[in-house]
């Protein structure tokens, strides 16, 4: 397996890898968007050190609004701040927001193309034993049907810090989500980060299977084609933490070369990364396509690592299917 710049990813397989939750990058990001930026407030709707938006705050009272448990207030209040030149993030559970006040977000952040940023914390079944009800699992797929919505979603704490900035300096409504728990940081201070771009991390000599990744699983789908390697199973891995709008480039160009193609995600299989790259790649490139993620269910309580693993999201669900869209790809 080739990394393409080596310099970017350290000790990427040590079993003593870091791991940070991915919100942490999100707290660290938005003060240093504060520190460039005196525009950039926060609001937050009663879950302020639980969106780590607590250092902003603390850093910055003046900027950061309490709005209390009144998520779709808080969308409107952030998009007349917008209005009226201020770069507001807005931070609550994925399940509050965007689900609670997906109407707002909608009517008055996009439909007047308003500089919000949206950030969706506590995302996907990760977040473990408070059950189905907190596990945003459909969040991607309503913010990326928006109109001149953005949708990103970090793969590790040091992408998310990238992303919170990237958005920052980004005119337009954004979507960032987070998970709760820790997940091994596999990228670097020098990974590069813009929107709209996907990252090729390894390419092998002779791949035969594409694996796009996005959120809190792509280590997953990182140590899937390590292990598949070792059976002589090289792959194309691809960081895609944008989701909308998406690289078709990148993503063309690798699937081109593998013939199939294998997406990971911490979300529902429908409506997604896979919904995203199945829809380019059905006017562009036919190809086969496997799905990892959550496949029209409810999550449920348990321990994070568990459910992951139960919902056939882990490393062995992924050597499977990338050996499954390999033999079909040869099929074809």
């Amino acid at each position: 397996m080739t990394n393409p710049d080596a310099k970017l990813v350290e000790n990427l397989f040590d079993s003593n890898i870091q791991q940070l939750p991915i919100r942490n990058g999100y707290g660290e990001g938005l003060v240093i968007a504060g520190d460039e930026n005196q525009n950039v407030v926060a609001l937050c709707a009663d879950l302020t050190e639980s969106t780590k938006t607590l250092a902003f705050k603390n850093k910055y009272p003046k900027r950061f609004v309490e709005l209390g448990v009144a998520e779709q207030n808080m969308a409107a209040v952030a998009s007349g701040m917008a209005a009226m030149g201020k770069v507001p993030f807005i931070s609550s559970y994925a399940m509050f927001s965007p689900g609670r006040n997906w109407e707002q977000i909608r009517t008055t952040i996009c439909y007047n193309n308003q500089n919000v940023k949206i950030a969706g914390a506590h995302a996907g079944i990760s977040v473990g034993p408070d059950g189905g009800t907190h596990q945003a699992v459909e969040d991607m797929a309503i913010m990326r049907v928006i109109p001149n919505m953005v949708v990103i979603a970090p793969g590790d704490a040091i992408e998310a810090k990238k992303a919170t900035l990237a958005a920052a300096r980004y005119v337009g409504p954004v979507y960032i989500r987070f998970a709760r728990e820790k997940t091994p940081v596999f990228t670097t201070e020098a990974t590069p980060f813009e929107i709209g771009k996907a990252i090729v991390l390894f390419d092998g000599q002779e791949p035969q299977v594409t694996i796009v990744v996005c959120g809190s699983v792509s280590y997953n789908g990182l140590m899937a084609a390590y292990e598949l390697e070792k059976e002589g199973i090289e792959s194309i891995i691809i960081n895609c933490p944008t989701i909308k709008p998406l690289d078709g480039e990148t993503i063309l160009a690798a699937v081109k070369r593998t013939k199939c193609v294998i997406t990971v995600e911490e979300h529902q299989i429908m409506g997604g990364l896979g919904s995203a790259i199945a829809e380019f790649l059905s006017q562009n490139y036919h190809v086969p396509q496997e799905f990892i993620g959550v496949r029209d269910r409810f999550g449920e309580s348990g321990e994070p690592n568990e459910l992951i693993e139960k919902f056939g999201m882990g490393v062995s669900a992924i050597k499977q299917a990338a050996k499954k869209v390999i033999a079909r790809a040869n099929n074809v």
